[in-house]
């Protein structure tokens, strides 16, 4: 059977995943998956679905997204699943690691939401508009104000951009940021509030209530894209392959997965090749800045 091991956001975190490493890479028989938020109903339904092809799945639950790509470069994790590609580029060029991608498995549009209006049309000249804190929320809000009309960025923005970027002559609303977890409750004294995915739901929001969000048709949005990370030698592994296949075909994993979103996820299956391309082109971008 499949088992789920919680790992907790501590110092010792990876030392206690290290405890795991003879029943995971050390196994030819045991593969071991690192994801944040494995309590969701759709991992049940995978892991069974991963079983039924005669693969021994353990899924390594984390605490924080700080953890599972240090235990995957050391060995202790097969894959892990948790991250979009921006965020694996930013881990390879602190780290100096070489993971990559074999795999997409959703995009999670980021939506513009309010309590006093009903469209972004509505949203008054001067007004004031929220957005999350943390750098890759921050940017990725920016561009969605951007292509709402609300605000106008320097150079048209790019997923670095900061609130410094914004070009205040050309643009409609004014800008304030805060911590994400806060921004929903502050809809009421706001005009409108980037909310990230994770606190939509919790907000007693769907999807259908955002007035804008970002396209995740845009090439742009490539970056944003969740993926299933291995190490550099493990790309054409075939077991591996297989599991990031049965969770893109398993139709009951897809809608448990939009399901948990709130209706927010679009599932996606792009080429491995693609996403390897993108994920050289945004480490080069990086570091050139």
């Amino acid at each position: 059977m499949a088992r789920i091991t919680k790992v907790l956001a501590t110092a010792g975190a990876l030392a206690l995943v290290g405890s795991l490493a003879a029943c995971s890479s050390g196994s030819d028989d045991t593969v071991t998956l690192g994801v944040v938020g494995a309590s969701e109903p759709y991992w049940e339904t995978f892991e069974a679905a991963v079983e039924a092809e005669g693969i021994d799945l353990e899924i390594v639950d984390f605490g924080d997204y700080n953890q599972p790509n240090p235990a995957l470069s050391a060995g202790e994790l097969d894959i892990n699943q948790f991250q979009h590609v921006i965020y694996l580029a930013e881990h390879n060029n602190a780290s100096g690691d070489t993971l990559t991608t074999i795999g997409s498995t959703a995009i999670y549009p980021l939506g513009l939401y309010s309590d006093k209006h009903d469209s972004v049309d509505a949203i008054p000249d001067g007004g004031v508009v929220g957005v999350p804190n943390d750098t890759t929320n921050l940017a990725r809000g920016l561009l969605v104000l951007q292509s709402a009309g609300l605000i106008a960025l320097e150079d048209g923005g790019s997923p670095y951009s900061t609130v410094d970027d914004i070009i205040a002559e050309e643009s409609r609303v004014t800008v304030e940021v805060f911590n994400a977890d806060l921004i929903p409750a502050s809809l009421p004294d706001l005009d409108a509030g980037i909310i990230n995915n994770d606190f939509v739901t919790d907000a007693g929001l769907t999807a259908e209530d955002a007035i804008a969000q970002d396209d995740p048709s845009d090439p742009a949005a490539l970056g944003y894209v969740n993926v299933f990370a291995v190490r550099d030698e493990d790309k054409d592994n075939e077991t591996l392959l297989q599991i990031v296949e049965i969770y893109q075909n398993n139709e009951e994993v897809q809608q448990g997965v939009i399901a948990s979103s709130g209706g927010t996820a679009e599932m996606l299956v792009i080429p491995a090749e693609d996403l390897a391309a993108q994920l050289q082109e945004i480490q080069e971008a990086q570091n050139a800045g």
